[in-house]
């Protein structure tokens, strides 16, 4: 039964996260935003609002291991596990300079998640300082895209242009927008519902069902945009959403979520997660620093480490 609420709160995020994300770029395109502030704000924050609602629904309800393993293994797996099946499914040759920019700043937020941590817990002034570096990341980055060349402006129009299919009239944005949220609202719920029970029912710590399926279940909508580019062969898209949703994660979700209640650190995510979730930062931006293609190959390798993560996880550490 507890897996039946997990699925049913992983496909009521899924489509709650879908819905908020069509209706919100419809609603922009009907209030005049530029597609490039649509692409960068919309999507980056639509996609990660699963992982938004289910961690503020942790935190609240005293389930910080939850709440952190959602973020942390979100952003390993976006990395590993998404960038990896993408690369499997074509070749992606990633160059564009906006994308090692945002590279870049994933590794600085993920060695400062390592820095706020250390002391055990994320604290509300933590939360306070991460959410005033989102602001400072959205205004930098609109900033920068719209001083320079077209290449990274249309970076993240396309990212926006991925979705197709979006409402037409008032009444459907509203629908979808509404719809949206009480699917997300609910199907955090659910899910939290389903990964306690897990946990229990397993004999594994919290920690780890946040870390594996919690992660991996408010991932979805990454992994639909994500595939879905790579099939079209818009590898930078494809790159520039896992990044947008990894930065979101850390400065936003967590935020957020320790705002509202400081959340202490589990000791395995202080010993192996967080030091995972960095090299993972560091690898892929590796590849886009060097102007090297994430081959098949590398794909395999990147999907392997994600399998090798999560049996390490479940073995060594429970």
């Amino acid at each position: 039964m507890y897996f039946i609420y997990l699925i049913i709160g992983i496909v009521l995020l899924t489509l709650g996260g879908e819905a908020l994300i069509r209706g919100s770029l419809a609603a922009a395109g009907r209030l005049g935003i530029t597609p490039l502030l649509s692409g960068l704000v919309i999507v980056g924050f639509g996609t990660s609002a699963p992982e938004l609602v289910v961690s503020i629904d942790a935190a609240i309800n005293n389930r910080p291991e939850i709440a952190l393993g959602n973020i942390v293994g979100s952003n390993t797996g976006n990395i590993l596990l998404i960038l990896g099946l993408c690369a499997v499914i074509t070749p992606m040759a990633v160059k564009p300079l906006i994308l090692r920019r945002d590279a870049i700043t994933v590794v600085v937020t993920s060695l400062l998640f390592v820095f706020l941590a250390w002391d055990t817990s994320v604290t509300r002034i933590d939360a306070a300082l991460l959410l005033l570096l989102l602001v400072a990341y959205l205004v930098w980055a609109y900033w920068t895209e719209s001083r320079q060349a077209t290449v990274p402006v249309t970076l993240h129009q396309a990212e926006a242009q991925e979705l197709t299919a979006l409402p037409r009239t008032a009444l459907s944005i509203c629908a979808a927008v509404i719809a949206g949220l009480l699917f997300l609202i609910v199907g955090a719920r659910v899910l939290l519902s389903g990964a306690i029970g897990i946990a229990e029912g397993l004999g594994v710590s919290e920690s780890v069902i946040g870390l594996t399926l919690v992660a991996a279940g408010t991932s979805l909508p990454e992994l639909s945009i994500s595939v879905i580019a790579a099939m079209r062969r818009h590898a930078d898209v494809a790159v520039g959403n896992v990044l947008g949703s990894n930065i979101f994660n850390l400065l936003g979700v967590l935020g957020f979520a320790a705002l509202l209640q400081p959340l202490p650190v589990h000791a395995r995510m202080l010993q192996f997660d967080q030091w995972v979730m960095v090299g993972t930062a560091l690898l892929l931006m590796l590849f886009l620093v060097t102007g090297r293609r994430i081959s098949r190959f590398e794909g395999m390798v990147l999907l392997s480490g994600y399998i090798a993560y999560v049996v390490i996880g479940f073995q060594v550490f429970e």
